[in-house]
């Protein structure tokens, strides 16, 4: 009654010993369990599909690949020059944006698909396309530095997607910075051109108001006789020289009025006597003619080259097999010491 009683005490309890022991007895379903893991870890990666990974790096520009850009701007022209960083950064918005990844999926992506892949959600298509390819910060250390990555199944398209997106955002930008260069140096030439049109439309009333100011002033002279200037004094020179442009004009004779306007009435063109137009016009055909050739501008600069992959990063066919051989033989041991302490169970159940 007593070891039947302590038999019953120790019937939930398991002898590590004899557990082992029990494995070792169940080694052939061990092996069996280890050897189909095995066999379906080493199916799988020969059958996987191989993946490849190309790089870009891209930093900033020189400041010699962005000089035409500075080309009518600086002190004195009303626009500030471009830094090499306002040109990168407009790049890395348009690098990182939404609207160029888009335009690669539409573009590059969806075509390589066939009709029954593209029948798909088109969110999940762009939701699987998002982690084939991104844009980080290659380097806290080099916070300027960035890298673009292709994971892809052909390598030759792994490198040609890196170079291509690349390139489609450089275009955006530099058509966002170009179309607004264009705009600030069109306004500036309008400004220009309204200028010169004032300052003509200026010195043409002030010729007519002078030819009125004369006209009054050859009535006056006529009227007293005076044909020529009248012979002043030394101590009067300057006061009637200087009245002379004024209230005094009349002074000047009929003579000399009459052919200062007829003068002033057959002068063809006012431009000679407008302060500044000169340099306003020169100003004004500069920038009318101001070409910028977008193929020297740089909106980045390629870090190294990029290289068509050779080796694929995925599936690393060693590591999958050896986690397999493990993942078998732990899985075994699992089944096998089940197997065990159900048999010693079974068999103290049928001893009471």
């Amino acid at each position: 009654m007593r070891n039947e009683r302590k038999r019953l005490n120790g019937s939930d309890e398991v002898d590590l010993i004899e557990l082992l022991q029990g494995v070792w007895r169940q080694k052939l379903c061990v092996l069996m369990v280890a050897v189909s893991v095995s066999a379906m870890a080493l199916v799988y990666a020969l059958l996987a599909s191989p993946l490849y990974q190309a790089k870009l790096y891209v930093r900033p520009p020189t400041q010699n690949e962005i000089a035409q850009l500075n080309f009518g701007r600086g002190e004195g022209t009303g626009l500030a020059p471009l830094s090499v960083q306002d040109v990168y950064g407009l790049y890395l918005k348009a690098l990182q944006s939404e609207a160029v990844r888009d335009k690669f999926f539409r573009t590059t992506y969806l075509p390589t698909l066939n009709e029954a892949q593209r029948a798909g959600s088109r969110d999940a298509l762009f939701g699987q396309f998002s982690t084939m390819l991104s844009i980080e910060q290659a380097s806290k250390e080099s916070p300027d530095r960035y890298v673009i990555t292709a994971s892809v199944e052909d390598p030759r398209v792994a490198a040609m997607w890196v170079s291509s997106y690349a390139e489609m955002a450089a275009k955006r930008a530099k058509d966002e910075l170009l179309g607004g260069m264009r705009s600030d140096i069109s306004i500036m030439a309008d400004n220009l051109e309204q200028q010169i049109r004032a300052s003509r439309a200026s010195a043409g009333n002030q010729r007519a108001d002078q030819i009125e100011q004369l006209s009054e002033a050859l009535a006056i002279a006529k009227s007293i006789g005076l044909e020529k200037p009248p012979i002043i004094s030394n101590t009067l020179t300057g006061e009637v020289s200087a009245g002379m442009g004024g209230s005094l004009t009349y002074m000047r004779g009929t003579k000399a009025l009459e052919a200062e306007i007829a003068n002033l009435q057959s002068r063809s063109s006012n431009d000679p006597y407008i302060p500044g137009l000169r340099e306003r016009q020169e100003k004004l055909s500069f920038l009318r003619g101001l070409k910028i050739e977008p193929s020297v501008i740089a909106m980045y600069q390629q870090d190294g080259a990029v290289f068509q992959p050779d080796k694929p990063i995925k599936p690393r066919r060693t590591l999958i097999v050896a986690l397999g051989i493990i993942a078998g033989l732990v899985l075994g041991c699992c089944v096998a010491v089940a197997r065990e302490v159900w048999a010693q169970r079974s068999e103290r159940f049928s001893e009471l």
